[in-house]
Order: C-alpha cells, then sequence, then structure tokens
C-alpha cells in the first residue's frame, strides 16, 4: 500500500550525514580521497581502507572533525576474500554499523589488450567479485539490524563506451580490456542488486565517473582526452562530491539501480 510522505524535509536535512558511518575503500586514492572527504564534511563517520593501513591512518587524520567523530582506517586487500570479510567484520566492531558503502577499491592491470595474459584478465575481474562480496555484507548488515542502507558502486564511463585509440597512440597502452570488462559488469551488477534488494531499503547505486586523471598519466595523453570531451577539459576530484553525497544521503532515497555519469558530457557525443 502506497505511504503518504510526512512533513516535506529541507535540502540541508537531507544531505545531512550526521550519525552515519560511510565505508570507503580505496579511501587514500586519487578519487576515493575526494568523495571520503565529501562524506566526512556531510557529518559522516569515515572507515577508510586501504592495502597499506598505514596510509590509511594517515589519511583519516586529515579528515573533518577528525577528533569529534573518530574516523577509522582498516587495512584490505580485495583481491582476497579472507580479507574482505575480516575487514568488513572489523569495521562494525569498531564503528558499531556500516550505514553507507563507497565501493571504489580498484587493484589496477596497466596492460591492454595486446600483452594481457588469461591469467591477469581473469585476475582483474576479482575487482568485481569483491565489489559484489561487500556489498552483500552490508546488505545483510542492514537487515539484520532493521535499517536502511545505501551502497554506491564505482563505475566508469569505460563500462558504458569504447576508448579512442588515437588517444592512447605512441603515449602509453590502451585503455585496458579487462578494465572495460570489469567496469561494464559493475554497472550491471548495481541493477541487478538493486531490484533484489530495495525492499529491503537497501539503495544500490553506481557512480560512473568520466577522465579524472592522476597527476602520474602522460600529459600529452590528456592533451589528446581534452579534444574529446565537449567540455574540452578533465575533471577534477573534487567534482564527485556532489555526486557521491547525493548518492550516500536521503537527497537520492527515491533513486536506486541507477548509474550517475559525471563525465563532462563524454558519454553524450
Amino acid at each position: 500500500m502506497y505511504e503518504f510522505p510526512g512533513e516535506e524535509r529541507t535540502v540541508a536535512d537531507l544531505f545531512d550525514l550526521g550519525g552515519r558511518v560511510a565505508l570507503v575503500t580505496g579511501a587514500t586514492g586519487h578519487l576515493g580521497s575526494a568523495m571520503a572527504r565529501a562524506l566526512a564534511e556531510a557529518g559522516a563517520r569515515i572507515v577508510a581502507t586501504s592495502r597499506d593501513l598505514s596510509r590509511a591512518e594517515s589519511f583519516v587524520r586529515t579528515l573533518p572533525d577528525h577528533d569529534t567523530l573518530r574516523h577509522i582506517a582498516i587495512e584490505l586487500d580485495q583481491t582476497r576474500e579472507a580479507s574482505i570479510v575480516r575487514a568488513f567484520e572489523e569495521s562494525v566492531d569498531r564503528a558499531g554499523a556500516i550505514d553507507v558503502l563507497v565501493n571504489n577499491a580498484h587493484q589496477a592491470l596497466g596492460k591492454d589488450w595486446r600483452d594481457v595474459s588469461y591469467a591477469e584478465f581473469a585476475e582483474q575481474q576479482l575487482n568485481s567479485a569483491a565489489y559484489f562480496l561487500l556489498a552483500r555484507l552490508v546488505r545483510d548488515h542492514a537487515v539484520g539490524r532493521a535499517a536502511p542502507a545505501s551502497i554506491i558502486m564505482i563505475g566508469s564511463m569505460y563500462g558504458l563506451v569504447g576508448s579512442y585509440p588515437d588517444a592512447y597512440a605512441g603515449v602509453c597502452p590502451a585503455s585496458p580490456a579487462a578494465y572495460h570488462a570489469l567496469k561494464g559488469g559493475v554497472i550491471h551488477l548495481t541493477r541487478h542488486l538493486a531490484v533484489y534488494w530495495a525492499g529491503d531499503r537497501v539503495r544500490v547505486n553506481c557512480l560512473s565517473p568520466g577522465p579524472f586523471p592522476a597527476d602520474a598519466v602522460p600529459r600529452e595523453m590528456v592533451a589528446r582526452l581534452c579534444e574529446k570531451s565537449p567540455m574540452r577539459r578533465m575533471g577534477h576530484a573534487g567534482e564527485l562530491k556532489g555526486a557521491v553525497l547525493f548518492l550516500a544521503s536521503d537527497a537520492s532515497s527515491y533513486v536506486t539501480g541507477q548509474n550517475l555519469i559525471v563525465d563532462g558530457g563524454w558519454t553524450a557525443w
């Protein structure tokens, strides 16, 4: 039966994450760090994971209101099932609950279709398995405590479109075929889980960044990519903050199974 809404909430209230805990995997990376800061700035307590515990510990000390919120650092290697389960259990034990999951960690692979081996291609898909396992752990945890949850998968524009060969030629390897397979799968996994878990009050959405190159990316390739973008520029990590906060918060309470693309118009061509 349809439930009539109560009093309309303010925008400030909808975006407020005070009292909630957000688990952000790969939180010390180029994009993960910006997304973790966004959720902390909105009032969430952050559980930040990294394969390097000392790096995670240093990072959480830089987050807003660390002395009050007591952000947590956890070691997690998402290529190992035992590490995923242990990290999740430690997160719940130390934080008390998990309300938001940002499935961001990514074990990178620098080989393109020319030289990637069967084993390397298959290993890259472990990232997808990790996303699924963590998402299911959060869903089961939410159901067990009769609470809602928001799960955010991190996809990519390259889960939707192929890359331009001329952007990479003569500069660096082509965009990895295994990465395209991974991110395309993550986007569809989002839709599948969303319809199964909607009745549990667990929302599952995907956030797909476009070109957000880190400083180590060859400048010539960046210049070529700029020419492919309608906005003629690359994205800055901070430009993901609004999108991740929207999906994590009650501002998106009627949004599930969606792929929010933040790409400067790249996929609109």
